[in-house]
């Protein structure tokens, strides 16, 4: 498994929508904030690695 990076399209209540921006991923998919740094907003990029995300 290797890491993934993301932009947030979305946000609604308690979840955020990421985009896969290093591939074709098709669709944005549900992640709980609670599981995303503080700081996440509509626009931030993230790393994502096994369930755990970073700001890049």
């Amino acid at each position: 498994m290797e890491p993934h990076d993301y932009i947030v399209t979305d946000i609604q209540g308690d979840y955020a929508y990421l985009a896969q921006t290093d591939s074709d991923a098709s669709e944005p998919f549900q992640v709980a904030m609670a599981l995303l740094p503080p700081e996440t907003d509509i626009g931030t990029r993230l790393r994502g690695f096994m369930g755990m995300f970073e700001i890049i």
